[in-house]
């Protein structure tokens, strides 16, 4: 005998009583390995599937047996009536009557219990009279064959199974294999599927059964995952003990449609002053960020969900093929900010094979969207796609796909758009809430043009270009406001930055020709060294730190001071120390000032005026 086993039950069984039965086949059978299955048809008991034989110990087995034997024409005793009629009627009673309230309910017309049930509650009645009605019922049955999604393993290497005989299996559906590893069925031929495997195929041999379970992958969501390190699977991996969900939602989802969106209206502010002032994000809008490697863009994203405390925004910070001492780094630092109260850190670092890190954004988008469907406000970072295109072309030429530009497959652009437009920011209907996207794309040599950064360029409703040489001459966060552009999210900005914010990409753009134009000329005009010296200070004062992101009453306050040109006589290597001292002096002075920004959403007369004495004063008084 086989050692392989597999058991259907007609409903899923739990842990602790698959650990009962699996000790329980070991000693009556010597069964090695056993696996579980799922078939309601069988209504009640199971079903055991050795590789040379199977056991039908299931009630549908046994009402098929007697099925046959009755319309065989068989005589059946009077004893067998009362022994093997009985011994059906209870096994009927117990795991199906008892199951189906049609059947064990009262009559609606007569108030009385259902047929079935009173003559069960009939004790005097025999066995040759109760089995007429199950007899009816066998009668009406129809006993078709059903086909299982059953197959043995053909090879295993890399991370692919092939896998024979999966007749009825579905793309992306669930593969369970006896060794315990799993994967999901992405290639569908017509002789064999291609299998991805999650776990690592070192367990899986040739000739091993798999079946399929009819189910996408899921991973658990809910509020118990704030604060968690968890991979594609939604496993811990933080060593803070389990996580209690409040559900499972599937990794592939598709899109909200065109009817359940809203407009994109409510500012996301990053805290950023040069991305909130010129390239606004708006609540459900997805804006990439773009640029060569070790010049920010992990940097903004983390800026980013900082700037989230106070604000009932869930961010979820997703991981793709990055490093675990950099992904252990970010936790440290989000968790010393207070920032893992609302954060999740879904993560499939360099060391997973490739379907970790394809499935790894999915199951974060899966994460973020069960907070978006229950009315709130989610955040999602993906950091970053250039990887993930990279696992999925390294998954595709694994399983023999024809390749195509820069050999990625031909459906590349399908594994981004499908993930993206889950982003959106549902209507009123639908509760209202939102998923804000921002994915991160990995360039080589300043080139925005390559296939991946285009693909995703043309999902994306803008970027956020990083510029090497602007990084290297000491502008950071290194944005480059003439290739960055943000397609809605001017009309989330907020009222009091927008009206002060709306000359600066123009007085910026006029600095940049004006110092190319400079660099020939020894004689300039004073309207010309003014406008140099206005540039030269908006420059400078675009220079942020890293993890000090602004308020958005300070973005407000500071854009009001630069687009008034209110302090033209400070130099520009001084201007970002000057403008802290404002701030400093209006918290503790004018507190009003700033309580009156963030409530109405405008700079008063008042305000302007409070704010100018504040730097005439400071003008005035004495340096240090």
């Amino acid at each position: 005998m086989d050692n392989d086993l597999i058991v259907y039950t007609a409903v899923p069984v739990d842990d602790a009583e698959k650990l009962r039965l699996q000790e329980f086949f070991k000693d009556k059978y010597g069964a090695g390995s056993v696996a579980f299955g799922v078939k309601p048809d069988l209504i009640g008991g199971m079903r055991l599937v050795f590789r040379d034989r199977i056991e039908d110990y299931s009630l549908a087995g046994r009402l098929g047996s007697l099925k046959q034997r009755i319309s065989s024409g068989e005589k059946l005793s009077g004893a067998y009536l009362e022994e093997e009629g009985a011994g059906r009627l209870k096994a009927i009673k117990r795991r199906f009557i008892l199951k189906r309230p049609g059947l064990n309910s009262i009559d609606p017309k007569t108030g009385e219990p259902s047929h079935i049930k009173r003559k069960l509650a009939n004790q005097g009645e025999k066995a040759a009279d109760i089995i007429e009605t199950p007899r009816r019922r066998l009668n009406a049955l129809s006993f078709q064959p059903v086909k299982n999604a059953i197959g043995r393993v053909i090879s295993s290497s890399d991370g692919i199974v092939e896998v024979s005989d999966m007749a009825g299996v579905k793309m992306g559906e669930l593969i369970n294999f006896h060794s315990g590893a799993y994967g999901i069925a992405m290639n569908l031929e017509k002789d064999y599927i291609g299998v991805a495997v999650f776990s690592g195929d070192t367990g899986i041999e040739s000739g091993e059964v798999a079946y399929g379970t009819g189910k996408i992958m899921e991973v658990p969501v809910g509020k118990g995952l704030l604060g968690r390190v968890v991979n594609p699977m939604g496993i811990p991996i933080d060593g803070r003990g389990e996580i209690i969900s409040s559900g499972h939602m599937p990794i592939e989802a598709p899109a909200p449609g065109i009817i359940e969106r809203g407009p994109v209206n409510r500012p996301m502010q990053t805290g950023i002053l040069s991305i909130d002032a010129m390239t606004p994000i708006g609540r459900g809008q997805r804006e990439l960020i773009i640029g060569d490697r070790q010049i920010g863009k992990t940097a903004i994203a983390i800026d980013t969900i900082l700037n989230q405390k106070d604000k009932d925004m869930v961010c979820i910070y997703v991981a793709i093929g990055q490093k675990a001492s950099k992904v252990a780094e970010i936790e440290q630092l989000l968790r010393a900010k207070g920032a893992m109260d609302y954060t999740v850190i879904v993560c499939a670092t360099a060391s997973d094979n490739a379907s970790m890190q394809y499935i790894c954004p999915y199951a974060g988008c899966a994460i973020g969207e069960y907070f978006m469907y229950e009315g709130q406000d989610a955040l999602i970072i993906y950091d970053d796609l250039s990887k993930h295109a990279v696992s999925y072309r390294t998954l595709s030429l694994l399983l023999r796909r024809p390749p195509g530009r820069e050999a990625y497959p031909g459906d590349v652009f399908y594994l981004h758009s499908r993930l993206l437009e889950r982003a959106a920011q549902l209507n009123e209907s639908k509760g209202g809430g939102s998923l804000t996207a921002l994915p991160i794309i990995e360039t080589m040599a300043g080139d925005i043009s390559a296939y991946i950064p285009t693909n995703v360029i043309s999902i994306t409703d803008g970027q956020i270009f990083l510029d090497s040489e602007l990084f290297r001459s000491g502008v950071r966060p290194a944005v480059n406001v003439g290739l960055s552009v943000s397609r809605v999210g001017g009309a989330a900005q907020g009222r009091a930055v927008r009206k002060v914010s709306g000359r600066m990409r123009l007085d910026l753009a006029q600095y940049r020709e004006l110092k190319v134009f400079a660099q020939f000329g020894s004689d300039l005009d004073a309207s010309t060294r003014a406008s140099l010296n206005r540039g030269e200070q908006l420059t400078e004062a675009l220079k942020q730190g890293q993890y000090s992101p602004y308020s958005y009453a300070d973005e407000a306050i500071i854009l009001n001071i630069l687009s008034e040109d209110l302090c033209p006589q400070v130099p520009p290597e001084q201007i970002n120390r000057f403008l802290r001292l404002v701030l400093d002096n209006l918290m503790l002075s004018h507190p009003e000032v700033i309580f009156s920004i963030e409530h109405d959403d405008v700079i008063s007369e008042d305000c302007h005026k409070t704010i100018i004495s504040v730097i005439n004063e400071l003008l005035a008084a004495p340096e240090e």
